[in-house]
Order: C-alpha cells, then sequence, then structure tokens
C-alpha cells in the first residue's frame, strides 16, 4: 500500500485556550505553565536567603543570576541557557495518504521552531519516502536515519522529521487492519497505562498546591519540574511530601542542574523522602558522571528524553549509566522507540515514556508504545496542558483517574480535525 501525499503542519497554539492550566503559576522555567506575565528580561540573583545552607554550587554561592531574555516567540534562562521555551505550543503534526485513501497522522516533536522540522520533512523526507510500502515501514526508518548519517544528522530535527513520518505510517498501519496501532506492532502486553502528572513552581506552597490539585484528578503520582538549588529543591520536596502523604509517588526532574557530586547530595536527602526516582541529574553527554551518580545512589536515575535512536543508547545501557530509560516517541518514532525498548530490556532497565512538550499526537503515539511495550514503568502526562493540545481533534481523548485505557479504534486511536489543524499552522520562516 503505498503512500502517494505527505504534508507537515507546523503549529502554534496559544497558551490562553488552556482553560484547566493553574493560572497563578511564577514558574518562567517549565514549559507548558503560565507565562504570560513575562517582562521583556527579567534580571535578579537567586538562592540569597541569608538562612539558607550554602553549597558548593552557583546558585548557592551567590555568583548565579537569571536574565531571562525575551525572544518574541521564545524566551530563556541565560544564567542557565540549558533550554529555549516557547510562549505556546508549539509542534510539527505529519499527515501520509496512501494510495488507498487511508489518512495516517504523526508527530515530530517541535516545542520550538516547528518550520525547522517541517521545512526538512517537506525538502528530504518526502521525497525519500514517497512511493514506499506503509508495510515497509522498518525499512524506510533504517534508510531515511541512514541518508543523512554520513552528513552527521544522526540526531536532532532530521530525527524528528523522520520520526514523525514514521508515526504517521504506524497509524495508517493499524486503521489498514482496523486494529489498535499497539497490535498492529505485535500485540498489548496491558489494558491500562499508568499516568504520572507534571507539576512545577519555585515556591513549596506553590509546588504542593499543584501536587494536591493532580491527586484530586484521580492521579496516584506526580512529577516536580524544579530548577532551583539544592536546598530549595529539598525544601520543595517535603512539602509536596508533607502535603500528599506516603501514598502518592512523588519524581523529580532537576533539568540537568547539578554537576555529580551536588546532585548526589540531593539524591541522598531526596531518599529520605521516598521519591521515586531523579530525572536528568546533571550533563547527560557524561557518562562517566552519570554512572558515578547511579552507583552513588539508592533513588533510581531516570534519563533520555534527547536520545533518539538506539544507537545512542548502546553505551549508556552497557555501563549501565542510569535505571530508567526515558523515550520520548515523538523523537524516536515507534519504531526507533521499540528499538530502544527491546534492547533495554536485554538489559533490565524498565522504560517510561516522555512525553513533554509533545503535542497530542505525540500522546496517542506513546500510549500505543506503552501498550505494546513488556517492560514499561510509567507514562508521563500534563493534564494542566492537555486541553491545549487536543485543541486539534476531531474528538473527546482524555485521561480518567491517572491512566489511559486500550481503545479498540483502529490507528493511534484520534482523528485530527484538518481544519482546526490549519487554523493553527503558521506561516514559513524564510
Amino acid at each position: 500500500m503505498k503512500i502517494v501525499n505527505i504534508e507537515a503542519f507546523p503549529i502554534r497554539v496559544k497558551n490562553d485556550f488552556d482553560i484547566g492550566r493553574k493560572a497563578d503559576t511564577k514558574n518562567i522555567n517549565t514549559a507548558m505553565l503560565e507565562i504570560k506575565n513575562l517582562k521583556k528580561t527579567q534580571k535578579g540573583s537567586r538562592g540569597k536567603n541569608n538562612a539558607e545552607k550554602r553549597n558548593l554550587e552557583p546558585k548557592s554561592l551567590g555568583n548565579y543570576e537569571t536574565y531571562i531574555k525575551d525572544m518574541g516567540e521564545y524566551y530563556v534562562d541565560e544564567g542557565s541557557a540549558t533550554s529555549i521555551y516557547s510562549k505556546s505550543h508549539e509542534t510539527t503534526v505529519v499527515k501520509i495518504e496512501t494510495e488507498n485513501g487511508i489518512i495516517g497522522w504523526g508527530e515530530a516533536q517541535s516545542p520550538v521552531s516547528p518550520n525547522t522540522t517541517a521545512t526538512i520533512i517537506k525538502d528530504i523526507v518526502e521525497p525519500l519516502t514517497i512511493g514506499k510500502d506503509i508495510y515497509d515501514v522498518e525499512s524506510i526508518w533504517h534508510n531515511n536515519y541512514s541518508s543523512k548519517r554520513e552528513r552527521g544528522h544522526y540526531t536532532g530535527f532530521y530525527i524528528d522529521a523522520i520520526c514523525g513520518v514514521d508515526i504517521a505510517i504506524w497509524d495508517a498501519i493499524g486503521k489498514s487492519q482496523n486494529m489498535p496501532t499497539c497490535k498492529a506492532m505485535g500485540g498489548a502486553h496491558r489494558k491500562s497505562v499508568a499516568l504520572y502528572n507534571g507539576i512545577g513552581g519555585t515556591e513549596p506552597e506553590e509546588v504542593a498546591d499543584q501536587a494536591e490539585w493532580s491527586v484530586s484528578k484521580g492521579y496516584k503520582f506526580v512529577k516536580m519540574h524544579l530548577k532551583e538549588n539544592l536546598e530549595k529543591d529539598i525544601e520543595i520536596a517535603r512539602k509536596v511530601r508533607e502535603r500528599v502523604g506516603d501514598s502518592i509517588g512523588i519524581m523529580i526532574d532537576v533539568h540537568m542542574g547539578f554537576d555529580t557530586f551536588n546532585v548526589i547530595k540531593l539524591g541522598k536527602e531526596l531518599e529520605k523522602l521516598n521519591l521515586l526516582w531523579i530525572e536528568s541529574p546533571s550533563d547527560p553527554t557524561d557518562i562517566p558522571g552519570l554512572c558515578e551518580i547511579s552507583r552513588a545512589l539508592d533513588i533510581p536515575i531516570a534519563n533520555g528524553e534527547w536520545t533518539r535512536t538506539k544507537y545512542e543508547m548502546r553505551e549508556i545501557f552497557e555501563k549501565r549509566a542510569y535505571d530508567i530509560s526515558m523515550p520520548d516517541i515523538a523523537r524516536t518514532g515507534l519504531t526507533g522507540g521499540k528499538q530502544i525498548a527491546s534492547l533495554a530490556q536485554l538489559y533490565n532497565i524498565p522504560i517510561s515514556p516522555h512525553v513533554g512538550g509533545g503535542g497530542i499526537v505525540s500522546v496517542a503515539a506513546t500510549l500505543q508504545f506503552s501498550l505494546n511495550t513488556p517492560n514499561f514503568l510509567i507514562m508521563e502526562h500534563s493534564e494542566q496542558g492537555h486541553a491545549v493540545k487536543a485543541m486539534i481533534l476531531s474528538e473527546n481523548f482524555e485521561a480518567k483517574d491517572g491512566e489511559f485505557k486500550l481503545s479498540e479504534k483502529p490507528g493511534l486511536g484520534i482523528e485530527i480535525d484538518e481544519n482546526k489543524l490549519r487554523e493553527f499552522q503558521i506561516s514559513p520562516s524564510l
């Protein structure tokens, strides 16, 4: 069944559409949270509380300044310069059509500059893929990947682009067989998928409020996005544990905020609170450092949202650089994600797929991946951000009581309203 058309839709959805999001958070460092009060620039020192313990880290030593640079549609904290964030929800939705008229939808995660991904699809991936049979999906992924590998494009925007097309092909395969994509991929290992809700903030009461709100929505697990100093992160974690009690699972994502010895110090304190993992503890390219962290702590280390292929994972798994692997399906594709999960299974490493800034097609694809993966652990979700992501759907698609159920709907189990999609499509940058 040949592919006859591929189209990429770079979209931008303003967060004002999300009526379910908490609107009073002051956290400007966490994606999908309120940023409409962001000034053109914000400058100030962090960690200057005289009662606060001092540690050997820039935020505690007093030589760290946060300087929020407004870039128009985007902003960045130039004090840390770890991530550029969009003021809106941005991504690239992919549509394929077969000769039989079957439509498949995919997503190439593009939280910043979706036009870049869309251009790669139009100029490179589309001509590589047109005319191929959808049932050659793994061959298509491999050949598209190999076509730019010698040029040095074995990660980044190019891989995102080929993986958006990969997801769309798997959607079409499921629809062509009138079965959920997870079954077309080899079968469902479970009937439901457990979720954790992502929360964020800079003050203990603020984060605890969001944790309590998440529990009221039926979540039994929450993950804190924190970018504060060591003592503040511990203070926030203590408050959240105090508020929600011992029956709720708590994780923490510190967004590469620490060096090796400080994150070990942080981890030893968090172990006392029975946190379930520390995510993205330090520089992801420092594999020896990650190994040191993993061996020094009893609390598991979760990592891997930026790694897109099995080739990047080999050394990480061989050295057991972390305990839980977090492939992002809108970056790996379903083909690449399945390869990573299979490789992880050889090392008895569980899979907790990352979603982050991914859109609604990413969520649906990650659900199918989670259903299909034997070593699956838990899936990321954003209860607050879901309304924005779902703006392009033609029918309801919601988690309930902290989980998604297996649906018998074919493909990814969602349908895109193309008219709505085009409302949010942005013009080419050039």
